[in-house]
C-alpha cells in the first residue's frame, strides 16, 4: 500500500488555453508510450522479476508513472478549461467532445483509444527490462516533440520535468538489467 499526498509531483499551473496542445498531450495520456501504458506495464512485470530488488524498482517506477498520469491529466484539463464546443471542434476535438464532453478519456493525440496491447509483459525479465528501456526512450522523445510544439513556459516546465524523469527511469532499468546480467540471475 502507498501513502498518497494530495499534491502533484510537480506543480502544473497553466494559465493560457491551448486546445491543440491539449490534443497533442493526449499522446502521453493514452498513447502506446504514454504514462498510463508505462504504469500498467511495470505493475504487471514486477511479478516476474527474479528478486525483491527488481520487484521494488518496477513498483517504484510504476507508481511514479501514475503520478505522471495525474500531471498530464492536470495539464490537459487546464489547457481546455472553459473551451466552447466550436473551439473544441476547430482544434480537432469535436469527436472527443461528442463522446466525453470535457472529461478525460485515454486516447492518443489522434483519438485512438487506449488498448491493453500497449502493456508488454513477456515473462522474460531481461527482455522486459530491455523493452522498458526502449519505452522510456520513446517517451523521452515524445516529450521533446511536445516541447518543440510550444513556447509557453507554464507548459515547458512540467514537460521538461517529465522528460527528465524518463531519462532517470531509463538509467534505473539499465542498472537493474546490468545487475542481473552480471549476477547471472
Amino acid at each position: 500500500m502507498w501513502k498518497y499526498e494530495k499534491k502533484l509531483e510537480y506543480p502544473v499551473n497553466i494559465t493560457k488555453r491551448d486546445l491543440k496542445m491539449a490534443k497533442y498531450l493526449l499522446s502521453q495520456y493514452g498513447g502506446p508510450d504514454s504514462e498510463l501504458a508505462a504504469s500498467l506495464r511495470y505493475l504487471n512485470q514486477r511479478y516476474t522479476m527474479p528478486d525483491d530488488k527488481g520487484k521494488a524498482l518496477l513498483t517504484d517506477i510504476a507508481t511514479e508513472e501514475l503520478a505522471h498520469v495525474e500531471m498530464i491529466s492536470a495539464m490537459i484539463t487546464q489547457l481546455v478549461a472553459g473551451a466552447t464546443i466550436d473551439e473544441l471542434e476547430k482544434a480537432g476535438l469535436g469527436g472527443h467532445f461528442a463522446q466525453h464532453d470535457h472529461a478525460l478519456f485515454p486516447t492518443d493525440a489522434m483519438g485512438v483509444p487506449f488498448t491493453t496491447a500497449y502493456i508488454e509483459a513477456s515473462g522474460d525479465y531481461i527482455a522486459d527490462l530491455e523493452s522498458n528501456m526502449a519505452a522510456e526512450q520513446r517517451a523521452r522523445a515524445t516529450y521533446e516533440h511536445l516541447m518543440d510544439l510550444t513556447n509557453d513556459p507554464d507548459l515547458l516546465a512540467p514537460l521538461s520535468f517529465l522528460r527528465q524523469r524518463e531519462i532517470i527511469h531509463y538509467q534505473r532499468f539499465k542498472e537493474l538489467r546490468n545487475y542481473y546480467l552480471e549476477k547471472k540471475i
